[in-house]
């Protein structure tokens, strides 16, 4: 885990559990969604204002860039098991390349704080209009590189 970690808390719902009292894998990806969007901000241009994220690094993206899902890995090392209060989730920012870098997670159970699921989502700016991705702007690299740390997956 990265010393530039952020620490958000996500509330878990009474749908996202399975038959085995665990929430669903499926459901851990809307998580993580939730959780990058505490950490780091609603993107530019969607939503309406609430609440300030901890690091406001996506709602500074240009209007006309989305930031786009690449691809998810997930490695579960216990049950996330429903709980009526939110998980913990340490994020930090790994990978970062010309065009794309990873969010790292850590769910961590909220009342005994032990890991559960590690994971990590790959990003990409992309330009609608010309259906390509965005290389990362210099000041996007440095506001990504203040929350860098090791990859959850090294490659």
């Amino acid at each position: 885990m990265a010393e530039s970690t952020l620490r958000v808390q996500v509330p878990m719902r009474w749908g996202d559990m399975d038959a085995y009292g665990h929430v669903n894998n499926v459901n851990l990806i809307r998580l993580m969604e939730e959780a990058r969007i505490a950490g780091f901000g609603v993107p530019g241009g969607t939503g309406a204002p609430g609440v300030e994220p901890r690091a406001d690094i996506f709602s500074a993206v240009p209007a006309g860039t989305q930031i786009l899902v690449v691809e998810h890995r997930v490695r579960y090392s216990k049950p996330l098991e429903y709980r009526n209060v939110p998980v913990n989730v340490d994020l930090w920012v790994a990978n970062i390349k010309p065009a794309s870098f990873d969010i790292c997670y850590e769910f961590r159970d909220p009342i005994e704080d032990y890991l559960c699921v590690k994971a990590a989502t790959t990003l990409a700016y992309f330009d609608p209009s010309t259906s390509r991705v965005q290389r990362l702007s210099p000041e996007e690299r440095e506001g990504l590189s203040a929350f860098e740390g090791a990859p959850t997956f090294p490659k």
